[in-house]
């Protein structure tokens, strides 16, 4: 389909179907990908062999005709919904206005009002700030930069499983080395790792998990080093693992405690995608900062810091922004994004399909022990493949049903340590029927396996 084709509408108005006319990438898709593989560095992979030219609902539209079911949603990022109708118009209004002047040269109310909206949403009543940028990775460097400057401490501590982006610093934070890490470094410097809550591999309880992680961070760093602790509240890449209960209580009690500041990475979990508006309420936890992005603008790049004013006003006037941090585009479509999740009953729905995906899943588990694992939240939920006598990963068996999967029209991606978890994130505006129907897709593959 060529850029000026406009025979098909994004967003809800698509018909939401599974409907295969072509093989896997189709002869247009296929066009495309040779063209990719000539202009595009051989770095930048992708999951899905097709050239994407339509979606919205629970649907993604390939340039061959085939419309297949999206339970990946860009990875966590579409989550109101591709191209939903109130995103587009402030986009489209926006745009006709003005697209850029810099918010450090001359501000504009849009980014002034995503700050009050996520300084009001976020976890806790303490007086709040915000600050914006383009993207996840850059909104950890940012908090990191923060914290040192407000404690004058620089060791920072990440936990195993963790990812935290694709930057130097970013990468330093996270655990896994293929695909993120290998060949890339030198890293940043002062950055520790230390073990996290893996319930289903670990067999530690809350308070136990977090005793052996603090004992490490005193033996090992020293809290007076220790500028701060960033965890994901359920890590994603690593495996969508849920901490056991308490283990994230303690951590943050611990660095109250001790002057750290606790940075909560909701840059997956955040905005609705776990039943909740942030991870971090499930745990009951209050982060000092806490990061966001995909799912914050409907498909816009944007990301942000927030965190106690405070903590968020050690920073010199200068020191924090960027060329295109909170862009205005994106602040319109993070305000109609957000006015979606409070007022189309979006956290409800999260759930629901939260539901929906653990009882179809904990059935398939119960008659193939290869699932050794059912975990998550709301519409974030993940199957971890085992071998089912010594539970040892088997990604081998995760990638063949992921792929088998793709070749019939249902989208899914694969996560965790080990590459053995296939996660599912939906979006929100997934309707029953399609989602069920992307699940019945998953069974019979993972029975032909």
């Amino acid at each position: 389909m060529s850029l000026t084709d406009t025979s098909l509408a994004g967003g809800p108005s698509l018909l939401q179907e599974r409907r295969i006319q072509t093989a896997i990438p189709g002869p247009r898709s296929q066009e495309l990908l040779d063209r990719k593989a000539a202009a595009v560095a051989a770095g930048v992979g992708h999951t899905v062999p097709i050239e994407a030219v339509a979606a919205g609902g629970g649907v993604v539209v390939d340039a061959d005709g085939n419309s297949l079911i999206d339970l990946g949603a860009g990875i966590a990022v579409t989550t109101v919904g591709n191209a939903h109708p109130a995103v587009v118009a402030a986009v489209q209004e926006q745009v006709a206005r003005f697209t850029h002047t810099c918010f450090m040269i001359s501000p504009y109310e849009s980014y002034v009002a995503v700050a009050e909206a996520l300084n009001r949403l976020t976890p806790g009543d303490h007086a709040k700030k915000s600050a914006l940028f383009n993207s996840g990775a850059e909104a950890v460097e940012n908090a990191v930069k923060i914290a040192r400057k407000h404690t004058g401490r620089q060791a920072v501590v990440a936990f195993d499983h963790a990812y935290h982006g694709r930057t130097n610093m970013t990468m330093a934070l996270t655990a896994k080395a293929m695909p993120y890490k290998s060949g890339f470094g030198p890293f940043a410097s002062e950055i520790y790792r230390v073990p996290a809550s893996y319930p289903y591999r670990d067999g530690l309880t809350g308070a136990e998990a977090a005793a052996k992680a603090i004992s490490t961070i005193e033996k090992q760093i020293g809290a007076d080093n220790l500028a701060a602790v960033i965890i994901e509240p359920i890590q994603g890449e690593g495996g969508f693992i849920v901490p056991a209960e308490g283990f994230l209580p303690a951590v943050v009690d611990w660095c109250r405690d001790n002057g750290v500041v606790f940075i909560a990475d909701e840059v997956q979990t955040g905005f609705a995608r776990t039943g909740a508006m942030f991870a971090s309420e499930l745990f009951g936890i209050v982060p000092d900062l806490i990061t966001t992005a995909k799912g914050i603008a409907g498909g816009m790049p944007l990301a942000a810091v927030t965190g106690r004013s405070e903590i968020m006003d050690a920073s010199h006037s200068g020191g924090l922004g960027g060329t295109y941090g909170g862009n205005p585009v994106a602040c319109a479509a993070a305000l109609a994004s957000i006015d979606a999740y409070e007022n189309e009953g979006l956290l409800e729905r999260a759930q629901e399909i939260g539901t929906i995906l653990r009882t179809r899943l904990e059935s398939l588990q119960a008659g193939d022990p290869r699932i050794g694992d059912v975990r998550g939240h709301g519409a974030m939920i993940a199957a971890e493949f085992v071998d089912p006598a010594t539970k040892a990963p088997d990604a081998a068996l995760t990638s063949a049903i992921a792929k088998a999967c793709i070749a019939e029209g249902v989208i899914v991606l694969t996560c965790g340590t080990y590459g053995n978890v296939i996660r599912f994130l939906p979006p929100l505006a997934i309707g029953d029927d399609l989602l069920h129907e992307g699940l019945d897709v998953v069974a019979a593959v993972l029975t032909a396996q």
